[in-house]
C-alpha cells in the first residue's frame, strides 16, 4: 500500500497562549484551511510561557498560505480596535 506523500507546511503565525492559537485555528478553519500547531510544551500540563517555552507556532500547507495570510492580515490590529472603540463612541 503506497503512502500519500506529505505536503509542505508553512509557518503562518505564532502566538503566546493555547486560547488566541485555537481561536486562529477555528478562523482559518471556517475558510476551509486546516492549521497544525507546533510548541515546545504541552500547555494542558504546564499552562504558562517562560523564555519562549509557551510559544505555540501554527503552521498551514505551504498551498494554503497565501490565503491565510490574507485571511490573519485582514484582523483588526490592536491600534485598529481602539480607533473603532473610539469612533463607536462617538456614534
Amino acid at each position: 500500500m503506497a503512502h500519500e506523500q506529505e505536503k509542505p507546511l508553512k509557518e503562518l503565525h505564532s502566538v503566546w497562549g493555547q486560547t488566541e492559537a485555537d481561536i486562529i485555528k477555528a478562523l482559518l478553519e471556517s475558510y476551509g484551511i486546516s492549521s497544525v500547531f507546533r510548541g515546545r510544551i504541552l500547555h494542558s500540563i504546564y499552562p504558562f510561557s517562560v523564555n519562549g517555552l509557551g510559544e505555540i507556532k501554527i503552521f498551514v500547507l505551504e498551498e494554503d498560505y497565501e490565503a491565510a495570510r490574507s485571511i490573519l492580515d485582514e484582523l483588526p490590529k490592536p491600534a485598529d480596535v481602539e480607533e473603532f472603540e473610539k469612533d463607536e463612541e462617538e456614534l
